[in-house]
């Protein structure tokens, strides 16, 4: 697996069904199947480039497996903070090992821009994503915000990884 970061020529619609793909499946039973069903293809594809945001993506074989985009924090109380805004893989690679690959490379790469400390939110219900997480060294730190997907209110709870906390 090659993870590098996005490239003018990469193919955005490509990297947007591994977000609609991922939603369907890691979503299930959390956000209300109709909404998951009714996710358009291309949905994400102008926001894999957002200013202030690096997208990496993960290529097997040819094809895009994975992406991740990550910034210094869009949350003012957290401004001194990197930020992973999302981490997804096609369903057929999760569980794999692949994520936590891509994991530590976006972690790394925040680290190598002179965070002491990275975060990111997923969503409370989101149990196997918390496992994932944990396991990777992230801390849910109990911090939380309300959100709304679908018309079904859920929460989203912040986990922080601090890099002081590392082994030398």
């Amino acid at each position: 697996m090659k993870i590098r970061y996005l490239e003018p020529s990469d193919d955005r619609k490509a990297i947007s069904r591994i977000y609609e793909l991922s939603w369907k499946y890691a979503y299930a039973g959390i956000i209300p199947q109709d909404y998951l069903d009714q996710i358009p293809e291309g949905r994400w594809t102008d926001k894999i480039v957002t200013l202030g945001w690096d997208t990496l993506v993960c290529i097997e074989n040819g094809e895009y497996i994975g992406t991740s985009s990550i910034c210094r924090s869009r949350f003012e109380q957290y401004s001194e903070s990197g930020e992973v805004i999302s981490i997804y893989f096609l369903p057929e690679y999760m569980g794999k090992g692949y994520g936590y690959r891509l994991l530590s490379k976006v972690v790394n790469e925040l680290k190598n821009q002179g965070f002491e400390e990275v975060f990111l939110w997923v969503l409370e219900d989101n149990h196997r994503a918390r496992k994932f997480y944990e396991k990777f060294g992230f801390l849910c730190t109990g911090d939380y915000i309300e959100d709304s997907i679908g018309g079904k209110e859920l929460r989203e709870v912040r986990y922080i990884y601090r890099f002081n906390n590392e082994k030398e």
